[in-house]
């Protein structure tokens, strides 16, 4: 049994708990939460001060009870809890308002032993990581930061396709929760007509023949309106996108339920064979040309899909399909970003 297997449920918080109540009735009334809660009334009246404070909007109206009028973009843990509808992943999270990079603390917390499915989420990165180097900055409030720490029961040389079932997991989880149809740019990011809306990185600690953890970074542009010059021709956002805001909260649990799925798919046979398919109907290029980066070694060819462990197969101009591994190179489409 793998360790993505284990039970990992815990007990909702008064605040997530009054959140739910909320959120499932028009109307309930204080006694009523005190009941079902086993606290006090000023215990509730604390904490829906508390909610109030966060952005809440609760209205009190007399002989009827607490009206929830208005749920604002939080991604506090309650918040994220209560969406969550997985068995382990994100079913522990850690929550900093602000952080240097969600990766750096996941794996600080792997370090001292958080459990598999620990999700670490910020609502404000400073010094993200992205791959080859790059760093990503978010601002407070307009995207999404977490990562996932796994304790896979397998082999390092295998987690390198950990990048890629996560891809999957996003990219499928954005579709769904917005309607529209992403790609993904081999190995690590989702694409939207070409320009960048995710990236994911993949950092692992080893021994030679054991995996200690692996931390999953995942950060997904979903409220940023305006992005620098740099970045304004090769990045996008899902408000831009759809002219709508989507809830962070809810868009974290759709991951995480997606990822859980596709985790365990890929840990019944250590390789992607049962999500193969599924990946390369998101393959942007796939059957289109790319400009393959690698030092030394630049060419172009036509991309031809993955290999169940995740390579990227591509045929030169000669006519000879060679590999290309994660993590060695990078892959341009002949135009634009992707």
């Amino acid at each position: 049994m793998t360790e993505g297997k284990t039970r990992v449920k815990v007990r909702r918080s008064m605040k997530t708990e009054i959140l739910a109540m909320l959120q499932e009735e028009t109307y309930v009334s204080g006694q009523a939460i005190c009941n079902r809660l086993n606290v006090s009334r000023t215990a509730v009246w604390k904490m829906i001060n508390r909610l109030r404070e966060e952005g809440y909007e609760i209205e009190a109206v007399p002989n009827k009870g607490y009206c929830l009028k208005h749920i604002p973009d939080v991604i506090t843990r309650e918040a994220c809890l209560k969406e969550m509808d997985t068995e382990w992943a994100g079913q522990n999270i850690i929550y900093r308002e602000e952080v240097d990079s969600t990766n750096t603390l996941a794996k600080k917390l792997g370090e001292e032993g958080a459990p598999h499915g620990t999700l670490v989420v910020a609502d404000m990165q400073t010094r993200g990581k992205g791959r080859l180097g790059r760093s990503w900055y978010i601002p407070k409030g307009q995207a999404i930061a977490m990562s996932l720490i796994l304790r896979p029961q397998v082999e390092p040389q295998y987690a390198s396709m950990l990048t890629l079932v996560a891809a999957l997991a996003v990219s499928r989880a954005i579709d769904e929760k917005t309607g529209i149809r992403t790609e993904i740019k081999w190995p690590n990011d989702i694409v939207y007509q070409g320009k960048k809306i995710c990236g994911i990185l993949t950092e692992m600690s080893a021994d030679m023949d054991t995996i200690h953890y692996v931390i999953v970074g995942i950060g997904i542009n979903t409220g940023t309106i305006a992005f620098g010059k740099e970045l304004e021709e090769k990045a996008d956002s899902l408000f831009r996108i759809t002219e709508e805001f989507i809830p962070r909260r809810i868009l974290i649990a759709e991951v995480m339920k997606r990822l859980e799925y596709y985790y365990e798919q890929f840990c019944r046979t250590k390789d992607l064979s049962l999500l193969r398919d599924a990946y390369e109907e998101r393959l942007a290029n796939k059957n289109n040309q790319v400009r393959v980066l690698a030092p030394g070694n630049e060419y172009t060819g036509t991309c031809l899909g993955i290999t169940k462990d995740g390579e990227l197969l591509v045929r030169g101009e000669s006519g000879a399909v060679q590999t290309v591994v994660s993590g060695e190179v990078s892959v341009r489409g002949i135009y634009g970003y992707v």
